[in-house]
């Protein structure tokens, strides 16, 4: 009697990707408005996820309250990063851990010099740091020729190349980033999308709001909207760019065809 063959072993299964943030039903407030309602979302490691949504839903409130910049925030509900809770700590104890916040309009330090600011990016650490600023003046070589500028003096482009090279000092696992195109030429924009690309490429994983949807889905491996402080739809960045409602209200398009030459635009329903 002849010996079965022993099956050969099929593939391993994939890891799933560890999931590094996680807010669980947060409600933030301004004083009496409520600005999140039960906000949930997850983002995995490695992963680029953009935030939609119009003005006044809650997206940079959202960046905000994760980063602990809003006194007693939130009012209800549960953030952790990497497994340990965060909500309720100070703003300089969620840095150390390994996220990194780069604001709408940029907010370098005005009156400090290009690298001045890169090095204030650092005060974390205690290591050398001579190998980040290599890194940052690689990716962004206007940068280097400016080190000595204050940044007060930079254009727009070059703050936002600023802003978030100061953010990558800390060395960061996670990035936060509120409207990185705010204000930039369309060359300019994608100047700055190709390099978070980049850094996402290299290891960082990044939680971006953007009002440039169409490039945010571009680069996105996940997307999700925001109306009224609420999630009102998740899903793969392909998904979500399909969905009709994304298509006529973010992307211009309406039965296939541009919204651009309609001179008069009225939201004709709310989100499913």
């Amino acid at each position: 009697m002849s010996a079965t063959a022993a099956p050969e072993p099929g593939p391993a299964p994939a890891a799933r990707p560890e999931r590094m943030l996680r807010l669980e039903n947060v409600d933030t407030f301004y004083g009496p408005i409520q600005a999140l309602r039960g906000a949930s979302l997850e983002v995995t490691q490695g992963s680029i996820v953009a935030i939609l949504g119009a003005n006044g839903a809650g997206k940079t409130t959202l960046l905000k309250t994760v980063m602990g910049l809003l006194e007693d925030q939130p009012d209800k509900g549960s953030i952790h990063f990497c497994g340990e809770p965060i909500h309720g700590r100070e703003t300089e104890d969620i840095a150390r851990r390994g996220i990194a916040f780069v604001p709408e309009g940029r907010e370098v330090f005005r009156e400090l010099t290009v690298l001045e600011n890169l090095r204030a990016g650092a005060y974390t650490r205690r290591d050398d740091i001579t190998a980040d600023l290599e890194r940052i003046f690689e990716y962004f070589p206007r940068l280097l020729e400016r080190r000595g500028q204050w940044a007060g003096t930079l254009s727009g482009g070059e703050q936002q190349m600023l802003a978030i090279g100061r953010a990558l000092m800390s060395r960061p696992r996670l990035m936060l980033l509120d409207e990185p195109s705010l204000g930039l030429s369309p060359l300019l924009v994608q100047e700055i999308f190709a390099i978070l690309k980049r850094i996402n490429g290299e290891g960082t994983t990044l939680l971006l709001v953007e009002q440039n949807a169409r490039m945010a889905l571009s680069a996105a491996h996940r997307a999700l909207v925001m109306e009224r402080g609420r999630f009102v739809l998740d899903g793969s960045a392909e998904e979500v760019a399909a969905d009709p409602d994304v298509q006529e209200f973010y992307l211009g398009v309406a039965g296939g065809e541009s919204t651009a030459p309609l001179k008069r635009y009225r939201r004709k329903k709310r989100w499913r």
